[in-house]
């Protein structure tokens, strides 16, 4: 079948999704039509369309009310993806959101029952379920000769994303944004905690605001206690570094082996274990178990990997009308996880039950 996508948001993370849409489409990897891009903005909606050759349009509700459209990508502002969401279940279309579903958990749990309730497929934007350098990692941790997990130390750190590469001043605006670092960035991390580590059983953090925007924490410091008896630490911070990257620091130690990452989505993983000594796998060999796992063609797929594997593999599940992964119950799962540490902190970093 061919699926009929319009992209609803031409800004940053829009762009990103745009390219890899247009490059499944030019290489005819999925039979799929790029029929619309939409922003209020009318200038970026013609900007993507010259690029695109879809349709330019400035009405979401237009976009997603036509009998044209089979799948959205929602990528607009965290505060409006709910409305554009709901609209989208009711009217039968396919979804996928990005990160973070929306400001705040009992609307996250109302998007999440809709899109059930409507039988669409929705996914997520939680675009670390496929990196290359978690996946090998996560695999690795299911030695059952490590003996039990202990803990995760993890640090993830970047500039303040309203200024250069991001040009994102919306998320400054709590309106808008709903909050800082642990909702609009690490939502990642927990999702990823929770992935790796199984599921939460409880939740403690304080956080801190530095650049003065209310409502807007740019410092978290959270603990997260699973059910297995492992614990978590995540430190998630917004800092003025603008010459420094985003990146991630990942520590994982088991009974009787030790994992560590300082990148998100390629890059080499470092291991030692009782029975051997430190050992590296190369990013090469990363990225040759990542795709022998997913079964694509090395030669096809290496170019795709950064952020663009996940809307090929969203596209290639509405085609082959499976369900896709991320998906909303995922998020919901994370969101609990999110909530639960910014009630701890709002009562002086006591524990939260999940």
């Amino acid at each position: 079948m061919t699926v009929r996508v319009a992209l609803i948001g031409c800004g940053f993370i829009g762009r990103f999704h745009s390219s890899a849409i247009r490059a499944v489409a030019r290489r005819e990897l999925l039979d799929i039509e790029y029929v619309a891009v939409c922003d209020e903005n009318a200038d970026r909606a013609r900007s993507f369309a010259e690029i695109t050759g879809a349709e330019a349009v400035t009405d979401a509700a237009e976009v997603i009310d036509s009998p044209d459209i089979d799948a959205v990508y929602v990528c607009v502002p965290t505060a409006h993806h709910k409305d554009l969401v709901l609209r989208a279940a009711s009217r039968g279309k396919d979804i996928f959101c990005e990160k973070p579903l929306d400001t705040n958990l009992a609307d996250v749990q109302e998007m999440a029952a809709a899109v059930k309730a409507a039988k669409v497929k929705a996914a997520v934007g939680l675009v670390l379920r496929h990196s290359p350098i978690l996946t090998v990692l996560h695999d690795l941790m299911q030695d059952a000769t490590l003996g039990r997990l202990m803990t995760v130390v993890f640090r993830d750190d970047q500039f303040f994303p309203v200024t250069g590469q991001y040009e994102s001043d919306w998320r400054k605006d709590v309106a808008v944004a709903g909050a800082g670092t642990l909702l609009e960035h690490s939502i990642h991390d927990i999702d990823i905690l929770h992935w790796l580590a199984g599921p939460v059983r409880g939740a403690r953090g304080t956080t801190r605001n530095f650049a003065g925007h209310e409502g807007i924490e740019d410092l978290v410091v959270a603990s997260l206690d699973f059910e297995s008896g492992a614990q978590a630490s995540l430190t998630s911070i917004w800092h003025s570094v603008i010459g420094r990257p985003s990146t991630r620091l990942i520590e994982v130690f088991f009974e009787k082996g030790f994992f560590h990452v300082d990148h998100d989505y390629l890059g080499p993983i470092h291991m030692q274990t009782h029975a051997l000594n430190a050992e590296t796998i190369p990013e090469e060999e990363v990225q040759r178990r990542y795709l022998e796992k997913l079964g694509l063609d090395a030669a096809e797929f290496g170019g795709m990997l950064r952020y663009s594997l996940e809307d090929y593999l969203f596209l290639k599940a509405l085609v082959e009308e499976q369900e896709p992964f991320p998906d909303f119950q995922t998020a919901l799962e994370a969101h609990r996880v999110v909530d639960a540490i910014y009630r701890s902190g709002e009562g002086g970093g006591s524990e939260v039950p999940l």
